[in-house]
């Protein structure tokens, strides 16, 4: 007991370290541990021989990431993604986590059955591993170079759904290929039922569980435990998928979504959702941490003397096979520039959840020493020189967010926003009779001020920026149009209009939403 806490320590310690000093510098955490990681494996160090011999059982990475780990991860991002922001980019994520991720595991699993001559279920599990994304280190890139919200949104939504699909594509491909194949054309209907078997009932438990969990956040207002509900909810929903034979990494994205979105209206006071998404911070960094320094850690271990010439050809299949999947599947998609497109197809990372997989094959599995050379392979190559490259091309394609001057007028448009909400709260307090009608006029005439000084700075904005007229122009015909399909929603409800009409009204809003959007989206670029 005592020498593994000595392991878990020295672990924590050399993941902490590298994290603190790659911020400290400005670069990626992940790819710095990585790096890192594969330096302590390759170096003889007598102090961390212990460290080393923890990571060399295959089983013991395998469990930590996929049961430990994962679901933190895979948590903390659904808990914090809006709705809004995957309903405003809905046809690019899934084209991307869908259409995407089948072509990159058809193509990949193709090219590595002629080109590679691995065994046809060899070349296909290989080909579901490395179909999965991993955006850790490419979103904290965008982070520091300021990178469009919309483009981050779309990066991220695809690894959440793909990890998903990938996972069920490997189970497939590992266990079920052989009697597929078998089956001839019956084999193929099996499969696709198996995936939407998985994947659906997946959704189902974690749209259950979070909803269940969201009801609990409205019993109490006690954030420490909320918390452990958060706590209970992610690993519950990726324990009880998994035993009944489901997808357990959607059933936990599922269930941060419904979580983070549903739960957060209806129980999480302000107090309780900065308490809980800080929690979350904290253990995800503290994750992504370990999970990126145990990845340089097992690259070490790979003999690849006389594997150079498959290694150099898996990745030139996994590159093209990505490149391919980007384009193809985004080509019936408007409003993503082109430019967009080439940082999606590099920023398509590979990392831990591909090694961790590979690690899982049984130690008989055909061709296991194969897919973890090349996992490995691809994953140290993807980490390192995509990773290292990614912010070089984002500032060459000139993608950034807004300006200096863009930004301060988003904070105090922000600052307007704050003191309206603040205000509204204010009286609600009065009218509860929580605060003094002196104490309110006394606030409320400081909080009047406040906003009446930044509307002014709005206004001098405006007249030293008529080209922000046309931002607003589209914002404003796009919320009037949402209040014209609330406005036939309830209007349908009351059953003063037939459905029919209802049904033709809502479309045709829909529609010139859409248009608007396209139209401002390529205007825009």
């Amino acid at each position: 007991m005592h020498h593994s806490l000595n392991i878990a320590f020295i672990l924590l310690a050399v993941a902490v370290g590298v994290t603190a000093l790659a911020k400290k510098i400005k670069k990626p955490y992940p790819i710095a541990l990585v790096v890192v990681g594969a330096i302590i494996g390759l170096v003889p160090l007598p102090a961390l021989d212990p460290l080393k011999g923890f990571v060399e059982e295959g089983y013991t990475f395998q469990f930590i990431i996929i049961s430990l780990l994962l679901p933190t991860l895979l948590g903390e991002a659904s808990l914090k993604l809006p709705f809004s922001h995957l309903r405003e980019n809905t046809q690019a994520i899934s084209a991307l986590a869908v259409g995407g991720t089948f072509l990159t595991f058809l193509i990949i699993g193709a090219g590595s059955y002629y080109i590679l001559d691995l065994s046809l279920q060899t070349a296909f599990v290989f080909a579901a591993l490395m179909s999965a994304t991993d955006p850790v280190s490419v979103l904290s890139i965008f982070k520091t170079l300021g990178v469009n919200r919309k483009l981050s949104t779309v990066i991220e939504g695809e690894s959440l759904f793909n990890d998903g699909l990938a996972v069920v594509l490997f189970m497939i491909a590992s266990i079920y290929l052989p009697s597929y194949i078998e089956m001839g054309a019956g084999g193929i209907v099996a499969a696709v039922l198996m995936l939407f078997k998985v994947a659906i009932g997946g959704a189902i438990v974690g749209g259950g569980l979070g909803y269940v969990f969201s009801k609990f956040t409205s019993w109490y207002d006690d954030y420490p435990l909320e918390i452990l509900f958060s706590i209970l909810l992610f690993y519950g929903s990726f324990l009880v998928a998994e035993s009944i034979h489901v997808s357990g990494v959607i059933a936990v994205v599922v269930a941060g979504l419904v979580f983070g979105n549903y739960g957060a209206k209806i129980g999480m006071s302000p107090t309780t959702k900065i308490n809980i998404h800080s929690f979350w911070d904290v253990l995800a960094l503290f994750a992504n941490s370990l999970v990126f320094l145990l990845v340089g850690l097992e690259i070490a271990y790979i003999d690849i003397n006389d594997k150079w010439g498959l290694i150099a050809a898996s990745i030139l299949i996994v590159l093209a096979a990505r490149t391919i999947a980007v384009y193809a599947s985004m080509l019936p998609i408007k409003g993503i520039p082109l430019k967009w497109k080439h940082v999606l197809n590099w920023g398509g990372l590979k990392g831990s959840l591909s090694i961790a997989l590979a690690l899982s094959l049984p130690g008989d599995f055909p061709g296991r020493e194969d897919i973890i050379i090349l996992a490995f392979s691809v994953v140290f190559f993807s980490l390192l020189v995509q990773g290292m490259t990614i912010s070089s091309l984002i500032n060459k394609l000139k993608i950034k967010g807004p300006n200096k001057e863009k930004t301060e007028y988003e904070e105090v448009m922000s600052a307007v926003h704050r003191y309206d909400h603040a205000i509204g709260r204010l009286q609600q307090l009065r009218k509860e009779a929580v605060i003094s009608t002196i104490v309110f006029e006394r606030m409320k005439a400081l909080y009047d001020h406040k906003q009446e000084e930044a509307k002014k700075t709005l206004d001098v904005m405006y007249e030293e920026h008529p080209e922000w007229r046309k931002n607003q122009e589209h914002i404003a015909s796009i919320e009037a149009l949402y209040a014209e399909h609330e406005a036939i929603e309830r209007l349908l409800r009351k059953d003063m209009i037939s459905s029919q009409l209802a049904e033709e009204e809502i479309e045709r809003i829909i529609d010139l939403i859409e248009q608007k959007k396209n139209k401002y989206y390529e205007e825009e670029h």
